[in-house]
């Protein structure tokens, strides 16, 4: 049982309606974000603090949920999958448990205001990442406070995913500045996970300079009258300058990947850019069998790449490689993924006989520049 002075303080916090609830464990403290500021009281354990601790989450959870068992089991299953209920938000966030700080924090309803109590509530890199997919915070005033602990957190993240969602969620338009933006990507010549999250999140805006391929203004003049056509815009966009950074920035990753999950997840970006030239669904085939595909995929051309071939012949090279990363996937590393965990070296050494045809389409697209040097 609590202390009958702890008791009493702790009524009179939520009798004053706190905003969140956090406890400091290690100092034996609740800390309650009000809506002038933020209280503060001490525990005072009369048992072993572990149990006493339990008996203030129960008492919290008496009071804002009616369940004197502390919080609910069945809600710990529902956390994760973001199956809260809106109007349950604002309660979670009281019941001094970081696990009802997650499900606050992975529901859909999540606000801008839920946002800021619950990261006074628990600052934390998952977080702060689960938060940042949602629009209503990436645009309100916590996405740039967000943004900002991601990158100074980025050093301390061991797995490239983590590094790559990090880096891509940060990038969102108005959340960091150009300075830190380029400091950003000065870092990724040492954490080449970084690339990969600049290649998701501004494939049209990275911080390199390239110059347009050659055939950039012939096939741009063929190409006019095709408006808005989607394939015909990538051909455009691909043989611009900023097309041609991406590329590069590509081929730079595809030179030296760390592990398994920056190769995935550079395909994925890949094939993301030149969907427009594969609108049907993304295949889960092997780069031998991409390269046969493409094949015939140009004696069926859309009629506005049909007018690019005959006008400029030496572009049917170029379509066949878009057509071909169009469709990039795990497919194409299963052969080697699907019973390795080699990371590294082994890793590209193991993957040398897809990467070097696959670097091959880059630098076709590239004109046949030597690789970057980013």
């Amino acid at each position: 049982m609590l202390t009958a002075e702890d008791a009493l303080r702790l009524n009179v916090l939520l009798a004053n309606r706190p905003l969140a609830v956090r406890i400091d464990e290690p100092r034996l403290t609740v800390h309650g974000l009000m809506p002038g500021g933020e209280a503060q009281l001490q525990l005072h354990p009369n048992c072993r603090e572990e149990s006493y601790l339990k008996q203030v989450r129960e008492a919290l959870s008496g009071h804002v949920l009616g369940s004197p068992g502390g919080y609910p089991v069945y809600l710990q299953r529902w956390t994760r999958m973001g199956q809260m209920r809106d109007e349950s938000l604002e309660q979670l966030l009281v019941l001094g448990e970081p696990e009802a700080v997650v499900a606050a924090v992975c529901a859909p309803g999540l606000t801008d205001e839920l946002a800021r109590r619950a990261w006074w509530a628990m600052e934390d890199a998952e977080n702060a990442r689960r938060m940042l997919q949602r629009a209503p915070v990436a645009q309100g005033s916590m996405g740039p406070v967000l943004a900002a602990f991601l990158i100074e957190h980025l050093p301390f993240e061991t797995e490239p995913e983590m590094m790559i969602e990090s880096v891509r969620l940060a990038l969102q338009p108005g959340l960091i500045d150009a300075a830190a933006r380029d400091e950003l990507w000065r870092k990724a010549a040492r954490r080449q996970a970084y690339y990969v999250g600049f290649l998701l999140a501004t494939p049209d805006d990275l911080p390199l300079a390239a110059p347009a391929h050659p055939l950039a203004a012939v096939t741009e003049a063929v190409l006019r009258p095709a408006g808005g056509d989607p394939a015909a815009a990538l051909v455009g966009r691909a043989l611009s300058p900023a097309g041609q950074a991406f590329l590069d920035t590509c081929r730079a990753v595809f030179d030296k990947p760390a592990n398994q999950d920056v190769v995935n997840s550079a395909l994925a970006a890949v094939a993301r850019y030149f969907r427009a030239l594969r609108p049907e669904d993304a295949p889960d085939a092997t780069l031998e069998a991409l390269q046969g595909e493409a094949e015939d995929f140009l004696r069926s051309l859309p009629p506005p790449l049909g007018r690019l071939l005959d006008a400029v012949p030496d572009a049917r090279g170029l379509l066949e490689s878009m057509r071909v990363l169009s469709g990039l996937g795990y497919g194409v590393v299963r052969p080697v993924f699907g019973d390795s965990t080699a990371i590294g070296s082994l890793m590209r050494r193991k993957l040398e006989p897809v990467f070097a045809p696959l670097r091959g389409h880059l630098d076709r697209l590239r004109a046949g520049r030597l690789p970057p040097a980013l």
